[in-house]
């Protein structure tokens, strides 16, 4: 046993930490491999495993090891359900399939994003500190990923947009344009929430809210008209979750942060206006993607009503595309820029994620998936609102916001890219928070006995 000098403050048990948190380094090793950049071409290819995705696989293995050491956190008969019902649908989705080899793929990826990483978050991150550091590493891929867009945008070495390359995209190429939108808002939403979480330190609290500022410039900067949406949806729902007072307070700092970055400094003002102008003409004059959209939705639509119960089956919404849709449908989107040369990308989904489980996997795997988004999100909003959990009340805050995201964006996306893992992290984070283990169950042992909150966040 030793004892630091007076005065002197400890260092840190570096060596306890890691032996006390290496479970949680594939999580983390999960969100921030999202930092390594991809080959051009390859970040939408189709059956490539990405460093995220290879760390997804690891963080499934190490919950399955600490599964059998009886290591890992206990779940009610509920919590078992939701986690474990989309493997159902998905099941019946690839047997009903035309060409249920064909559909493997799919339900592989499916099962990854929706059902494994999910169970394992929710297994693996006992507490309110593990939580806050995965969540802490959205912020530093969001942050990163942004400054990169940002130097795009003022060096012209962005994606094509409008005949300019100076779409800011990240490190995910002009293939995958909503990567780099999606992270940001990640990290956007977090910081958003921690900035208001009435328990964090003030000096916590202040940077957070430095960092949702400066994250504002590059989400602005993706000329992504899903994002901003869905960002603030779920940033209107953190503030008022926190309290009138709180939420009015960043909401100001983040309005004028949008003045000064698009009215006085003029940051793609004609630009930005022309975007946000086109929401609201998706009837009236939309452009070739709203029409394209609205095509493939219709598509989508009809696939399920030809094949209700279970679908066409998983990937088989290519397949079928061209027997549903409209001669209005485009050949595909033009994508250049960022390093890559020009490539016609093919339409293979109808960009709504609930439209796309429709057609593919029926009603049956409509609601076993999004039947428990929807259960997770009242269940985290009840704990919300009875005061359940104050302790960890930004945890909460984080937990809902960034569920709201990815609820909302999925009305005009769906999964596709690298960015897609963060997904399954995203559902496991929202579904530890809503499903808290039995009272009196430490962990997965089976133990009975209480469980200091100070040590297990619960």
């Amino acid at each position: 046993m030793s004892l630091a000098a007076p005065g002197l403050r400890a260092r840190p048990d570096v060596p306890g930490l890691l032996r006390r948190d290496w479970p949680l380094l594939p999580l983390a090793a999960t969100v921030l491999f999202l930092l390594a950049p991809l080959p051009a071409g390859d970040a939408t290819a189709s059956g490539k495993v990405g460093p995220a995705d290879a760390a997804s696989l690891l963080l499934v293995l190490v919950c399955a090891v600490q599964a059998l050491r009886g290591r890992v956190r206990a779940l009610t008969p509920l919590g078992a359900l939701l986690l474990g019902a989309p493997a159902v649908g998905l099941a019946v989705a690839t047997v009903t399939a035309g060409d249920p080899y064909a559909a493997l793929p799919g339900f592989v990826r499916y099962l990854q994003v929706f059902v494994l990483v999910p169970a394992a978050v929710v297994l693996l991150v006992q507490g309110a500190r593990e939580f806050r550091l995965a969540a802490g590493c959205f912020v530093v891929l969001a942050l990163v990923q942004g400054a990169v867009g940002v130097v795009q945008y003022a060096t012209h070495t962005g994606a094509s947009y409008q005949g300019e390359d100076i779409r800011a995209v990240g490190t995910f190429g002009p293939g995958d344009v909503m990567g780099m939108a999606t992270v940001v808002a990640y990290g956007l939403v977090v910081a958003t929430a921690a900035a208001l979480a009435p328990g964090l330190p003030s000096r916590l609290r202040r940077i957070a809210a430095g960092c949702a500022l400066v994250l504002v410039l590059p989400l602005v900067l993706s000329f992504s008209r899903g994002a901003w949406i869905a960002t603030l949806g779920a940033a209107l729902l953190v503030m008022a979750l926190a309290g009138i007072r709180r939420a009015l307070t960043v909401l100001a700092a983040l309005a004028a942060a949008g003045v000064v970055l698009v009215g006085g400094l003029g940051v793609g003002s004609e630009m930005v206006a022309e975007r946000l102008t086109s929401i609201t003409q998706v009837s009236s004059a939309p452009d070739q993607s709203v029409t394209d959209r609205y095509t493939m939705w219709a598509a989508a639509e009809s696939m399920w009503r030809e094949r209700p119960a279970a679908g066409v089956g998983l990937k088989g919404f290519p397949a079928h595309r061209d027997g549903h849709a409209s001669l209005g449908l485009s050949s595909g989107s033009d994508t250049a820029g960022a390093g890559q040369a020009y490539i016609r990308q093919p339409l293979l989904s109808p960009h709504n994620m609930y439209l796309l489980i429709l057609s593919e996997q029926g009603l049956i795997g409509l609601i076993a998936l999004a039947g428990g988004w929807a259960a997770l999100l009242v269940a985290g909003l009840r704990r919300l609102a009875t005061g359940a959990g104050a302790r960890m009340r930004d945890c909460g805050l984080i937990a809902t916001g960034l569920l709201v995201w990815q609820l909302t964006d999925f009305l005009y996306a769906d999964i596709g890219g690298p960015s897609t893992v963060l997904t399954g992290v995203i559902i496991g984070l929202a579904a530890w928070w809503a499903l808290p283990s039995p009272a009196g169950v430490r962990g997965g042992t089976g133990v009975r006995g209480p469980v200091p909150e100070s040590s297990s966040g619960r």
